[in-house]
């Protein structure tokens, strides 16, 4: 998350109109306004590799996943999940979500106070939600926090399969990091090689 462009707070409305016409992303919390930043590339690699696989284990079902373009409504804020999936999709507005079953935020440094406290919090205010994944880009974990557990963290590693409970999905946590360039990865590749 970037600066505030906010003067003043400004209205729900306000936002989603400023939005269909912006030419940056924002997401919006207590009525302030907040540019985003750019994705490094292992960070798109996580998200495509995930909404790829995602994408592809749900093709014949009624949910479907989306990147990160696609706004998702928590409470009364509004933020652009990095990955996330909507079943039976029920909603009004073709801009935003109120009903995602999982959401997927792959990590920075300047993101992952937000990601882990405030969206955190209103991510899991939202009733359909099943699932919140934080994956790390720049060492391999995935932490996937499941309502189910109430809400507890549990960690995958490089070795490690992930069960995305919400879509009846099972990856390994190196699909997951297909080509992602960190030092855990490298020792990982090295190993296999040898």
């Amino acid at each position: 998350m970037a600066l505030n462009y906010a003067e003043h707070s400004i209205s729900e409305d306000e936002y989603l109109d400023g939005e269909k016409i912006s030419e940056i992303k924002h997401e919006f919390i207590d009525g302030a306004v907040y540019a985003m930043a750019g994705a490094s590339k292992n960070h798109e690699r996580i998200s495509l590799n995930v909404s790829r696989k995602f994408g592809n284990h749900l093709e014949d079902s009624p949910c479907e996943p989306f990147s990160s373009d696609m706004k998702v409504k928590a409470g009364t804020a509004f933020f652009y999940p990095d990955v996330m999936v909507v079943c039976d999709n029920q909603d009004t507005d073709p801009y935003y979500t109120e009903a995602p079953v999982i959401i997927v935020e792959v990590l920075s440094a300047s993101t992952r106070k937000t990601d882990e406290t405030i969206k955190r919090r209103a991510y899991q205010s939202i009733p359909s939600l099943k699932e919140y994944v934080l994956i790390e880009q720049d060492i391999v974990d995935v932490e996937v926090c499941r309502r189910s557990q109430g809400w507890v963290s549990d960690h995958y590693f490089l070795g490690d399969e992930v069960t995305f409970e919400a879509i009846n999905l099972t990856l390994s946590v190196a699909d997951i990091y297909q080509r992602v360039d960190n030092e855990d990865m490298r020792g990982f590749l090295l190993a296999q090689n040898n």
